[in-house]
């Protein structure tokens, strides 16, 4: 019984020590996360799972507040605001990068990955973190990648089932070189702009097109202003959870332990409701008047081998090593 009751002490202090340490380590702080996103998609809710694990995990000190739909600025802007410290946390897509790290233009290659599986095994491997690693002399810290979807056509002028259907049309593109050579690959006219200028330029046809995953595509009501949705699925997109340098720096190591135990758990919530929002989109956009398309292996084949030399060329200007690294992983995740 003795022992027992000693057993039970030590026990007992030992936790209260953990818990001292854990109030001395974690702060109270209040981390503005801001992003692209309306409140209804998957990167929104990814950010409501983060903060919920967070404020569990660190006892209500560090708090999440969450400004949606560019409240805090484009995604350059809110970039910039990272890297300078007046925000701490943003979750773009991963294409917003390329401008500093062009090595991450290689996750928007066209054709890339075919599945979700070969997708989150290239991100969540080394070709993932390599790129990660080269973030932080940039002032950016990146805690994983979540789900944006496979990124697909619409457009108001007519269903794209081939890659000459494409010719002349004027589609708004991420402003990211890969994007840019892609589409002038075939024959569109891209035109890159901020994404929260891209409503009110398809209404007023300044474009004709965009393209990103049924999602996005339902969440932003472009259903009002385009008519044809086609499942071009030519590049696989990711959003990528970053953290200020400057405020990442400032944390205690328990801390940035709790962001990074938290981020990892949101990662596998936010990729199922991603995909799972993905399937009942296309439905959900038939129901609001788009037509709905899909093409067949045979001309996704071709438009794949039209996109080639631009993925051939980029890779030349790439380091080598990722490169490497990168052809490495797509070989291994195809077998």
């Amino acid at each position: 019984m003795k022992t027992f009751m000693r057993s039970a002490i030590v026990g007992a202090a030992l936790a209260a020590s953990a818990c001292l340490a854990l109030a001395q380590d974690v702060q109270d702080r209040v981390i503005k996360f801001g992003h692209l996103n309306n409140t209804d998609h998957p990167v929104s809710m990814g950010v409501k799972k983060f903060a919920e694990l967070l404020a569990a995990k660190s006892g209500g000190k560090l708090k999440v507040q969450e400004f949606p739909s560019n409240q805090l600025g484009n995604e350059m802007q809110q970039q910039a605001a990272l890297q300078g410290g007046v925000q701490e946390m943003s979750a773009p897509a991963t294409t917003s990068l390329a401008g500093i790290v062009k090595e991450f233009g290689l996750v928007d290659f066209p054709f890339s990955v075919s599945n979700y599986a070969q997708a989150d095994a290239l991100l969540d491997g080394p070709l993932g973190q390599a790129l990660i690693a080269r973030l932080p002399e940039k002032g950016l810290v990146a805690l994983g990648y979540w789900d944006l979807g496979f990124r697909n056509v619409t457009n108001s002028r007519r269903p794209i089932t081939k890659p000459e259907d494409l010719d002349g049309l004027k589609i708004r593109v991420i402003p990211n070189p890969v994007f840019l050579d892609t589409f002038k690959a075939f024959k569109a006219n891209p035109v890159p702009m901020p994404f929260a200028e891209l409503y009110g330029a398809l209404e007023s046809k300044a474009v004709d097109g965009q393209e990103n995953p049924f999602a996005v595509i339902l969440s932003n009501k472009f259903f009002e202003v385009n008519k044809y949705v086609s499942a071009t699925n030519h590049v696989y997109a990711a959003n990528i959870v970053l953290v200020s340098k400057r405020f990442w720096d400032k944390l205690s190591p328990t801390e940035q332990k709790l962001m990074h135990e938290a981020a990892d758990e949101a990662r596998g919530y936010q990729r199922k409701v991603s995909r799972e929002a993905a399937a009942q989109a296309v439905g959900e956009l038939q129901a609001k008047g788009m037509q709905f398309n899909e093409l067949s292996p045979a001309e996704q084949a071709r438009m794949r081998a039209v996109a080639k030399p631009v993925t051939e060329k980029f890779a030349a200007a790439y380091d080598p090593a990722i490169v490497k690294l990168y052809n490495g992983e797509l070989a291994r995740l195809s077998k």
